[in-house]
């Protein structure tokens, strides 16, 4: 009898998270459920097959890609550092052709929600690749690299001013009809101003953050780790960081926010979207745990149904004060 007790109430359980409604909007990119694999290191959406597809996702922002094929930084190019990794990739790439060529079919096939990561060292060169995807069927939206620390120009250069954010959003907007997302860089003194900018110039929703330029040392080397002396910070050791820049934006610019940074949790994901994210994107978590996705997800639907909430929208912006 007690048995059967259990067995009902495990069921009525299963009943109401099936009823729960994960579905966003992220400035114009319809999404399933709000989990987003960031750009990077989920590469084209195959390289965790078998362990999550990529049609189950929210969305897939595929590596950043960009005009011409990119060699990436010398090695090493990555380290593990506490709480975290830092990485110097270089932007790693074979280019907007091969991409649309090859990696793009099998994502439609798919089914999956698409979002391209594109990055440049002109305005010219954005609007450029953006062209070619205007093209290009089964792109649901554009994330624009605007803020990795590992190049010497193009995305570092336009992250930290507020004109030149200004104008290479302009230029991609004025080159495609396709939802505009620029993310932007921590490593500036102000995230809303470069924010407002963004908005100002047209973009549809804003993605929050990007890595946080660090470095590490080999005491016995007596020389930097990494190949290119500095990289990108990801993991846990910036969630703090992260979670404070999306409320902040939140509170001050009237746009979606794809919200990120050490998301290692069902927990970690809600809290994104109770300081204001529409959507959440996991990078670094997913080297840890490789289905971290789908637990975030089952996570959501458990949370929502345990507090008798049908719609995961309504976490969107809860703990702004």
């Amino acid at each position: 009898m007690h048995v059967g007790r259990v067995d009902a109430r495990a069921a009525a359980n299963d009943h109401v998270e099936a009823q729960v409604d994960l579905r966003v909007n992220l400035g114009g990119m319809e999404l399933a459920n709000p989990v987003v694999m960031a750009s990077g290191t989920f590469g084209y959406g195959f390289d965790y097959e078998g362990l999550i597809g990529p049609e189950t996702v929210g969305a897939v922002c595929v590596k950043g890609t960009t005009l011409l094929p990119r060699a990436g930084n010398k090695p090493p190019r990555i380290i593990e550092t506490p709480s975290g990794m830092l990485n110097s990739i270089g932007l790693e790439n074979p280019g907007i052709e091969t991409f649309i060529r090859e990696h793009l079919p099998r994502l439609r096939e798919r089914g999956a929600t698409v979002i391209a990561n594109i990055a440049g060292e002109t305005a010219l060169e954005y609007a450029k690749i953006a062209e070619r995807l205007e093209a290009a069927p089964g792109v649901a939206g554009i994330e624009l690299n605007v803020s990795c620390p590992n190049i010497a120009r193009g995305g570092a250069h336009f992250g930290v001013d507020q004109a030149s954010i200004h104008k290479v959003i302009r230029a991609v907007k004025q080159a495609t009809s396709l939802p505009v997302m620029p993310k932007l860089s921590p490593n500036v003194t102000d995230i809303v101003a470069m924010a407002a900018a963004a908005q100002e110039a047209g973009a549809d929703a804003i993605s929050l953050i990007n890595t946080l330029l660090a470095m590490a040392i080999d005491i016995e080397a007596r020389r930097p780790v990494l190949g290119n002396v500095f990289g990108g910070l990801s993991g846990p050791a910036i969630k703090p960081v992260a979670l404070r820049m999306v409320y902040q934006v939140a509170k001050a610019v009237d746009l979606p926010i794809l919200g990120g940074g050490g998301i290692m949790c069902a927990r970690d994901a809600i809290e994104f979207m109770m300081a204001g994210a529409t959507a959440v994107s996991i990078g670094t978590g997913t080297f840890v745990n490789p289905t971290l996705a789908i637990d975030v997800i089952d996570g959501m639907r458990s949370y929502l149904a345990g507090h008798n909430l049908t719609s995961v929208r309504s976490l969107v912006g809860a703990a702004i004060i």
